[in-house]
């Protein structure tokens, strides 16, 4: 039969790559500049715009979507056209996947800083940015599936299926996590609320993990490491084990980042259940990758590119062990809410992530440009410095976590708690948090050094923009299938679209046993009666703190621990949580949490508190908040974020919203004639003042004596 000649497309490759680097240094000082402000809160410059609350979203959509993402794409164009024997589907729909994406994060550069932000984590980004991602994902998965029916190879190879499934799963969660009722252009509220809400966001922030940082890059590493050694892949059978019980079994796992809050004990316990019976297809993935390099150990000495494989799939093998041990309840009761937790994640995202994509970097761009590393020995320094970088970020990190979760619980000899004030933890842990930022300095050299080595590489060899080939074109099988070719995943194999709809059956069932009776029977969450809605200052109040991020510093739910009700006060209850769209209970805290805040302090104490935090707690580092008090409240949308509500059910009264602006004034000069007695004259058309407001309203619906809040029915 006659070789059929084509091309390769590397230009797409090339972009995707320059776009991977671009964003990851970009990316990586954002990290650093947060990292600073848990040091110095002055890093942030006094400015607004670059609080901690406010760029650290910033930040993990960056690594994860601009950094990650890009090399997900390099990585796929890349490999899959070879897999394949064939050219990328359409040249213009790969442009248009190439520049939608930058468009897209250089949205989030822009609406993030400036408040824009839904606070679901690793969803931060407001409703018209999330149609167009889902577009730009479409236009990917076209462009893919595309390739796939015109292949010139009939079996899938493991990369693909990961591939596969990615785009299916990614686009399942987004849609779901994505359900907001729009309020104006750059504003809207969940549909979701409370318990609901944190379900659905955490059955997405888990597997956005599993199907972003994870799944595409076992793709990749199943592609690229048998490329770079040499040698075939360990075993085609676990593979095939580790394929479909991982995306079966990541994600049930998502409650397990919501242990001990008001989520359904049942739900809570698949968490955990699941969450455990990962470590055996995980770990299966980084056996499979190690051994692949058996007999080739020789070559890791020698190769860069070998070695950022090996501490990636180290990476990989450590966090996927972690993150099970963290799912018990009985770690999870100390690490949650720590530098743990952060040590944990970094460890996947600096190792696992980080490595794999410099590795493939450092192999793939001399590759397209036919020409040799500029230098082998910078490339070797960006590992060592890049390895000691990881160290010094997650070794503290630990340390600081382990510090925290032990110092908040425990107590003294006479039964009162040791460390009573918050503060004492935070203070505790800065020569960690010092340390973690050199780590991080040192990874965003090495980083900077790849850009230096890959640049001149570059300069120095020319890009094969389409790249001869040659393959047999595919014969369609008309009789019966080869006897050979009789197992059944050889014959799923050939079937892309069988391939497709099975891995999403397979993805969806997990999710729906998990939220389908958390929305459907109402024992989940018992409803409490004395929790009213919130008033319309209220509310603005609570818009302003969703748009400062304190969220990323202050969680909103109390456990039910002795340690944690001696401290806050009540633990916090699912009922109290019914008109909250979007839900508040964060996921760190760097300061005390906040769901009982509610009649703790005077007004007085919580104006102070943010126009100088030090005035209140010496030595906090919690930045001022000045403009709030200089900066007049936008209540232009009010009455339709009332309307909004009562759309969501929220039971505001018929007509509510053609007073609510009235009510939202009265409540206002009531807190600032309350500021003027204690010699603090600010207008009652402040943002201070809402925020105020809300912060008083906080977990106090359960309290029966509690009469100071104006009615809104």
């Amino acid at each position: 039969m006659q070789l059929e000649k084509f091309t390769y497309d590397n230009k797409i490759v090339r972009d995707f790559g320059i776009a991977t680097i671009v964003w990851g240094i970009i990316g990586m000082l954002v990290g650093l500049i947060v990292a600073t402000q848990l040091i110095s809160p002055s890093m942030n410059l006094g400015n607004q715009y670059t609080t901690f609350g406010r760029i650290r979203p910033l930040h993990t959509n960056a690594v994860i979507f601009a950094f990650v993402g890009n090399a997900i794409f390099m990585g796929v164009y890349y490999s899959l056209q070879r897999l394949l024997k064939a050219r990328m589907f359409s040249n213009v729909l790969s442009k248009i996947h190439f520049w939608g994406w930058q468009l897209i994060i250089v949205s989030a550069v822009i609406t993030l800083p400036l408040g824009f932000t839904s606070s679901h984590e690793y969803a931060e980004l407001e409703w018209p940015i999330d149609i167009a991602i889902t577009l730009i994902w479409v236009v990917f998965g076209i462009n893919m599936f595309g390739t796939i029916i015109k292949r010139r190879e009939r079996h899938l190879y493991v990369a693909i299926w990961f591939y596969i499934a990615t785009f299916v799963t990614i686009a399942v969660l987004h849609i779901v996590n994505s359900f907001q009722l729009p309020i104006s252009f750059l504003k809207s509220y969940y549909v979701f609320a409370g318990v609901q809400d944190a379900l659905v966001q955490w059955w997405y922030g888990h597997n956005a993990v599993a199907f972003f940082l994870t799944t595409p890059y076992l793709g990749m590493m199943y592609y690229f490491l048998p490329k770079m050694a040499n040698r075939p892949v360990y075993s085609y059978k676990l593979s095939i084990l580790h394929f479909w019980s991982l995306i079966f079994i990541y994600i049930w796992a998502g409650p397990h980042h919501l242990l001990y809050t008001s989520l359904p004990g049942w739900a809570q316990s698949l968490g955990v259940a699941f969450s455990i019976m990962l470590i055996a297809p995980s770990w299966g993935g980084m056996i499979n990758g190690l051994l692949t390099l058996r007999g080739a150990w020789d070559k890791v000495r020698e190769d860069v590119t070998l070695k950022f494989m090996v501490v990636a799939l180290t990476a990989y093998g450590m966090a996927t062990f972690e993150g099970p041990m963290l799912s018990l309840k009985q770690i999870n009761g100390v690490a949650h809410f720590t530098d743990w937790i952060v040590a944990h994640v970094h460890v996947g995202a600096l190792g696992w992530n980080g490595f794999l994509t410099f590795g493939i970097l450092y192999w793939l761009i001399p590759r397209i440009y036919k020409t040799e590393l500029f230098s082998k020995k910078l490339a070797s320094f960006h590992f060592w410095i890049g390895t000691l970088g990881i160290l010094f970020y997650a070794i503290p990190m630990y340390w600081a976590g382990f510090t925290q979760g032990l110092m908040w619980k425990e107590f003294t000899d006479e039964g009162l708690l040791k460390y009573a004030n918050f503060l004492t933890t935070t203070l505790q842990i800065i020569p960690m948090h010092i340390l973690r930022s050199i780590g991080g300095a040192l990874y965003l050299i090495g980083a900077i050094a790849m850009t230096y080595n890959l640049a001149k590489t570059m300069l120095r060899g020319k890009l094969v923009a389409n790249e001869a080939a040659e393959a047999m074109a595919l014969e369609k099988v008309i009789t019966h299938e080869d006897p050979t070719d009789k197992k059944w995943h050889r014959v799923l194999e050939r079937k892309p679209m069988k391939f497709m709809v099975l891995s999403m059956i397979v993805i969806l069932i997990g999710g729906m046993v998990e939220m389908m009776p958390t929305f459907t029977i109402e024992s989940n969450v018992p409803t409490i009666a004395s929790v009213k809605p919130y008033t319309p200052l209220e509310l603005e109040g609570r818009d302003l703190y969703i748009k400062e991020g304190c969220v990323n510093c202050h969680s909103q739910t109390i456990r039910p621990f002795r340690s944690e009700t001696e401290r806050y006060g009540e633990y916090s209850k699912a009922g109290e949580f019914v008109y909250d769209h979007p839900f508040l209970w964060g996921s760190k805290r760097t300061g005390p949490d906040l769901h009982r805040i509610g009649g703790k302090y005077s007004n007085a104490w919580h104006y102070n508190h943010m126009l100088d935090p030090t005035s209140m707690s010496p030595g906090s580092i919690m930045p001022p908040y000045p403009w709030l008090i200089t900066q007049k409240l936008d209540t232009s949308m009010t009455e339709a974020k009332i309307r909004a509500m009562q759309s969501l059910g929220v039971p505001y009264r018929e007509n509510f919203d053609a007073v609510a602006k009235a009510k939202l004034q009265e409540q206002a000069e009531a807190i600032a004639a309350d500021l003027k007695q204690n010699n603090i004259d600010v207008k009652s058309d402040r943002e201070i003042i809402a925020l105020i407001a809300y912060l008083q309203r906080m977990g106090t619906d359960i309290k029966a004596n509690k009469t100071t809040i104006p009615s809104n029915q």
